[in-house]
């Protein structure tokens, strides 16, 4: 695929929004890929990390296996995912602490249209897809209500077994990976990791991840080149599911203490947006899920014109 430099800074683009995305737990930076247009082009060039890969390298050179590997693309991708990442990740860490129910309202409203955009590709309808969208639909609703879990580990099988669970979810539209560590007790031992420079531990778990990339991306694969409808029916309902743990609206449960010692939520419920106070706050959240809802719009219009 012929790219000019102008394309690759829309891909470095698309990727510090998913790169946004995947530092909000809830979000699923997999949902910005689909909606960007960019979801099997990322698959494929992930699957294309194989022992064929390295077989082009010893015998044709870099420049043919770069090109096999579609380097430019995942280069562009992930600069702009990296990037986005130590860029505003502290920004939407303040947002989170100080507007959460706005912060919630546009993605909020950002996932609505997305679910409109994927289901709108599938081509035809039948009892499977809709049986399909059902069960993702259950599956995903229960998951996201799930209590963490209070117990922690950090073994290396435990690490490495952490990371390859959350990056499936990360590349699955309507599951956060980080929330799944939150969900498996990895989430502070992952961060204590990071904080203590724990290299060992860190590259345990970026095994784990490299590992659950390279094999849940091929099944990923697998499924859109025979099952497209099907699979596009079944993410349709994980992002539909999803919609409970990023309802803007919640009541803390219960807090955990972070690694600076301060209290953060850590179970909520979703409750209804009267139980409130001030409207003016509840206009502001309508506004910003109706940008949200129609950025996505936007987006879809540009492709179709494109």
């Amino acid at each position: 695929m012929s790219r000019t430099t102008k394309n690759y800074l829309v891909l470095a683009l698309k990727g510090m929004a998913m790169g946004a995305a995947d530092v909000v737990p809830g979000v699923s930076g997999g949902t910005i890929a689909f909606i960007s247009g960019i979801y099997e082009e990322l698959l494929q060039s992930i699957s294309n990390i194989n022992i064929g890969l390295l077989k082009t390298l010893k015998k044709e050179g870099f420049a043919k296996a770069w090109k096999q590997l579609n380097g430019n693309f995942l280069l562009a991708l992930f600069s702009g995912i990296f990037i986005s990442i130590i860029s505003l990740a502290k920004m939407i860490s303040w947002l989170l602490e100080k507007h959460p129910i706005l912060l919630w309202s546009f993605f909020f409203g950002l996932v609505l249209a997305s679910i409109i955009y994927v289901g709108k590709q599938i081509n035809k309808w039948n009892i499977i897809t809709i049986i399909l969208m059902v069960i993702a639909v259950i599956s995903a609703y229960i998951i996201t209500s799930l209590p963490p879990l209070v117990s922690e580990s950090s073994s290396t099988l435990f690490l490495f077994l952490a990371g390859a669970i959350a990056i499936c979810a990360m590349i699955l539209p309507g599951i956060s990976g980080s929330f799944i560590l939150v969900l498996l007790g990895a989430y502070k031992p992952v961060l204590a990791a990071l904080t203590n420079k724990d290299f060992l531990s860190i590259g345990i778990f970026i095994l784990g991840c490299f590992t659950g990339l390279l094999t849940f991306s091929r099944i990923l694969k697998w499924l859109f080149a025979n099952y497209k409808n099907y699979t596009l029916a079944a993410l349709t309902g994980f992002i539909i599911g999803s919609l409970n743990k990023i309802w803007p609206w919640k009541k803390v449960l219960t807090y955990r203490t972070n690694s600076h010692g301060e209290q953060i939520p850590f179970n909520e419920l979703s409750v209804s947006p009267f139980s409130f106070q001030g409207e003016p706050l509840l206009l502001y959240a309508i506004i910003l899920a109706s940008i949200g809802f129609s950025l996505i719009l936007i987006l879809e219009k540009l492709a179709v014109k494109k």
